[in-house]
């Protein structure tokens, strides 16, 4: 039997084609309603979402970047170079920031280093103020000396027993070198002993702004902070009480420093830098220890004390008397009034000149009480002083010293003062 064909024009022609009209008319509805229900969420989800909404805490769907992704470590770091750094907020690149030497000599124009970001770290340190094992220098008896079992402490003076293991075993140090900083241009080392109660990140980073004031100041710095007494009221001094334990210190600092500056061949540069220490509150003790002891006492070029004359006094007044190429800033509350008018009395019995207010420009020789009015916080002292962010105005203030006198400038003889 052969295959019956439609001729064009037969009946047959246009009764298939109705019918593929009619089966498209019948299938687009049933299309969108798949579509529509393919959107909808279902009902579990939407019990999902409910749960997670009251359930989950804000911190679990919308987790914090850790410390380690806003400032790496010695062992995470990468610097970036400054075409990978995007942007800066507004969506315009911001240039350079001014940029200011340590010291007003004469530079000549020279090339900058390459562009990076501003570093901000934690490095382990050997020679760190902890763990330490030695004596107590105010007793001559071991520091810890307390043991419970295998675990051993130190009686503090409040009477307080802390561990070692949770107060005196971190050897961390927060170093930041600021984005303008050239090695090859007079420089200044920034050595910030913090005081009670504190920790590098949560205090002296991010409370107490070191590593922001460092670099607005536009001075040629870059900071070291060792972790004392982990956030504990102590004030123990721990490897600094040794004889040249603050040289063993900045010693191993300027390899560290050529590390993350990028140029391993700049420890050399780094080893006679001159050095500014910042001591606060309690962290009077290893300032003090570390310009008697310490074993660099000649390179230290400035030391500021805010808040911080608890006691000491002889080795600060010994420190200004024999290195009248430093300078000296120590501004206070009623908490250590009694004990800087006490420090300048002593200085002025030695023919050394004092200055009670901070003016412009801080230079060598220079020696520097400021007292604070009411309102001013002994909490917030290193961020509100006589000024809002002090650390920064001692900066700038000692960058605008003359020519002659700036602080990377040749330290002149005794007998020339």
């Amino acid at each position: 039997m052969t295959a019956r064909r439609a001729l064009p024009g037969s009946p047959c022609v246009g009764h298939d084609r109705w019918n593929r009209i009619a089966l498209a008319c019948f299938l687009l509805p049933l299309a969108l309603t798949l579509v529509h229900c393919a959107k909808a969420p279902s009902p579990g989800a939407l019990a999902a979402n409910a749960r997670m909404t009251t359930d989950d805490t804000f911190e679990e769907r919308f987790p914090a970047p850790q410390f380690r992704d806003r400032f790496p470590t010695d062992e995470t770091l990468r610097l970036k170079p400054r075409s990978e750094a995007g942007p800066k907020p507004g969506g315009t690149q911001a240039g350079p920031a001014p940029y200011r030497v340590a010291s007003l000599e004469p530079q000549m124009p020279s090339q900058r280093p390459p562009a990076r970001d501003d570093l901000t770290t934690l490095v382990s340190m050997k020679s760190s103020a902890f763990p330490y094992f030695g004596n107590n220098p105010a007793t001559e008896q071991p520091f810890l000396d307390i043991a419970k079992g295998e675990r051993r402490g130190h009686r503090s003076l409040s009477g307080r027993v802390y561990w070692q293991d949770q107060t005196y075993n971190d050897n961390r140090v927060l170093v930041h070198v600021p984005e303008i900083f050239d090695v090859r241009k007079p420089g200044v080392i920034v050595v910030f002993f913090h005081g009670n109660g504190a920790t590098l990140e949560r205090d002296v980073r991010d409370r107490q702004l070191l590593p922001q004031q460092i670099t607005e100041s536009g001075v040629n710095a870059v900071l070291l902070a060792p972790q004392l007494a982990v956030d504990a009221a102590d004030s123990s001094a721990g490897k600094f009480w040794q004889p040249d334990g603050f040289k063993h210190f900045m010693a191993e600092a300027a390899g560290e420093l050529a590390k993350l500056s990028g140029d391993p061949t700049s420890a050399r540069a780094f080893a006679k830098m001159p050095i500014v220490i910042i001591g606060y509150s309690g962290g009077f003790l290893p300032t003090a220890f570390s310009l008697d002891v310490g074993g660099l006492s000649s390179r230290v070029r400035g030391v500021v004390l805010l808040d911080a004359v608890y006691g000491q006094l002889d080795k600060f007044a010994s420190w200004i008397a024999n290195n009248p190429s430093g300078f000296f800033v120590s501004c206070y509350t009623r908490y250590t009034a009694q004990h800087d008018q006490e420090l300048m009395r002593m200085l002025r019995d030695r023919g050394i000149a004092v200055t009670e207010g901070m003016d412009p420009p801080l230079r060598p020789g220079s020696v520097v009480f400021v007292e604070t009015g009411e309102g001013i916080t002994h909490r917030d002292y290193v961020t509100q002083a006589w000024t809002r962010n002090p650390v920064k105005d001692v900066l700038v203030k000692m960058g605008e010293a003359t020519p002659t006198t700036g602080i990377a400038a040749s330290a002149p003889s005794a007998a020339s003062r």
